[in-house]
């Protein structure tokens, strides 16, 4: 093989190998992968607002990251009561304190929880139509769970903004429709 062939094979080789990094890269930048498995354990849980109760033994994905955040992040919006007895289990952890239902509240997956760096902040949620303002007052722990600190329920997805009943009201979601929906949202 001759010099000039064996560049343009080399050539080849490292153009090859730059388009599997970039594709490979590119097809998971923005991904946000488990960091661990729970196992879960049972115990009273509360199934207010169809809660999902941990199953004995079964395998619970852990996040530490959620999706990225842009101008109108992509978001799965779920029911949670933050009141004294609800399906929200403790105080919320912005303030120790609960959250009648009528409050227009909410908690983030961990990784948009950042920490707390959002707390007794606003955000906006736009479905259905209608944008609302929520305050977020908890995170919808991503990591833990299948305990009494989150009433036995499973560890939340990374894409959750855990919303009052007075948000699914505000934004004219009822009946069957309350439960999991596409929603998007941003910081107000």
């Amino acid at each position: 093989m001759g010099s000039h062939t064996r560049f343009l094979s080399s050539l080849l080789l490292l153009l090859n190998l730059g388009i599997r990094f970039v594709m490979g890269h590119s097809s998971s930048l923005g991904a946000c992968r488990p960091s661990g498995y729970l196992r879960g354990k049972t115990g009273h849980c509360n199934p207010d607002n169809d809660s999902d109760c941990c199953k004995e033994g079964k395998m619970y994905p852990q996040y530490r990251c959620s999706p990225p955040i842009t101008g109108n992040t992509k978001a799965t919006m779920t029911i949670n009561s933050f009141a004294e007895g609800g399906d929200g289990g403790g105080p919320s952890e912005c303030d120790n304190q609960y959250h009648d239902d009528g409050e227009m509240v909410v908690a983030l997956s961990t990784g948009w929880y950042s920490n707390g760096s959002r707390c007794l902040n606003f955000i906006s949620i736009s479905a259905n139509g209608k944008t609302v303002k929520a305050k977020v007052v908890d995170e919808c722990d991503s990591i833990y769970g299948c305990d009494t600190d989150h009433d036995f329920q499973p560890p939340c997805p990374n894409n959750v903004v855990d919303a009052s009943p007075a948000v699914w009201k505000a934004l004219n979601i009822h009946g069957s429709d309350v439960g999991d929906y596409e929603v998007t949202w941003s910081d107000a």
